[in-house]
């Protein structure tokens, strides 16, 4: 014997209500096509699903037992329908997002936390990579959102970019190096310091060579390379070393007390900091969300790593 699965579900209705009028109204059915629906259970079954002349009604042993199948169905309708909002809303779902590795550390997991504290059904897995590996991933979906510094998109690439933050880099060391006592330091005093290079295929490693051959530099005495953010920090924090690092890092960093700027002017990158999405890219609302959220933060951070700069750079 078959059942109809909505005929459990409009009985689980009345058995909870105590009233078919009742049961209809928290379906949004009319009274009429439950007592119908109620009717022709009971012929199909053969058997009486409530007690004649109760009222509230009162289900039988078999209306009961077969009420709660019905109430289960109706649960996990009422949970379905709960996460199609959810996700449309935005209020669930994963975000894949990937991007370079020292904003990432600095930047971008501080401002993700913040953002799960508003969602938190809102998964995020977080991979790391430069612009040519984040495109790949874009275009494999096996990411949804890149957030990296770039300078020119091909034309016909399929992707969008929008920029959240322009280039800018900072000489950085630790904040007692004794570079810091010299009112003007020179090229010269910079060339004789050890230096920490950027990770292999970092942007910033070929802004390192730009800014040393602008000095004159012919070779340059590199201790120590391809650590990630974290150990960059503490080598410097050990070391009388120099390196170079967009200055919104810095700026993150300011609160430790550890790393700072030389107050040297050099080049700026012809590249900015944005979100990269592919342009036919089926629209998630919880992604959708994150992008406003990252967004958002920059522009708040903007005036004051503006500040920053003009205070640690500047001297100003």
């Amino acid at each position: 014997m078959k059942i109809d699965e909505r005929h459990l579900v409009q009985l689980a209705a009345v058995v909870k209500t105590g009233g078919v009028t009742e049961g209809a109204a928290l379906l949004g059915l009319s009274q009429p096509a439950v007592s119908r629906t109620l009717s022709m259970l009971e012929a199909r079954i053969g058997e009486p699903l409530f007690v004649k002349g109760r009222r509230p009604l009162q289900p039988t042993p078999l209306g009961r037992a077969l009420a709660d199948h019905g109430q289960t169905m109706l649960s996990a309708s009422r949970k379905a329908f709960d996460v199609v909002e959810s996700f449309r809303a935005g209020r669930s779902g994963v975000v894949r997002v990937g991007g370079t590795p020292f904003f990432m550390d600095a930047l971008i997991a501080g401002m993700i936390a913040e953002f799960q504290n508003q969602h938190s059904d809102v998964r995020i897995d977080q991979t790391y990579g430069y612009f040519p590996d984040l495109r790949v991933a874009l275009n494999a979906d096996q990411i949804d959102l890149a957030i990296c510094p770039i300078d020119i998109l091909d034309e016909g690439s399929g992707l969008e970019f929008q920029q959240i933050l322009p280039g800018r880099n900072v000489i950085a060391c630790r904040v007692n190096h004794p570079l810091l006592l010299k009112r003007r330091p020179q090229p010269a005093h910079l060339l004789d310091s050890p230096w920490v290079a950027p990770p292999p295929g970092s942007p910033l490693l070929a802004d390192l060579r730009s800014m040393l051959l602008s000095f004159g530099a012919t070779e340059v005495k590199i201790r120590y390379s391809g650590g990630s953010l974290m150990s960059v920090v503490h080598y410097m924090k050990a070391a009388d070393a120099l390196t170079i690092l967009p200055h919104s890092v810095v700026f993150a960093l300011r609160n430790e007390k550890s790393i700072t700027a030389l107050p040297v002017p050099i080049p700026h990158p012809e590249r900015a900091l944005g979100l990269l999405k592919r342009s036919d890219a089926p629209r998630t609302p919880a992604v959708d969300h994150f992008a406003r959220h990252i967004r958002t933060s920059f522009e708040n951070l903007k005036h004051l790593i503006k500040r920053h700069e003009q205070s640690v750079v500047w001297g100003a």
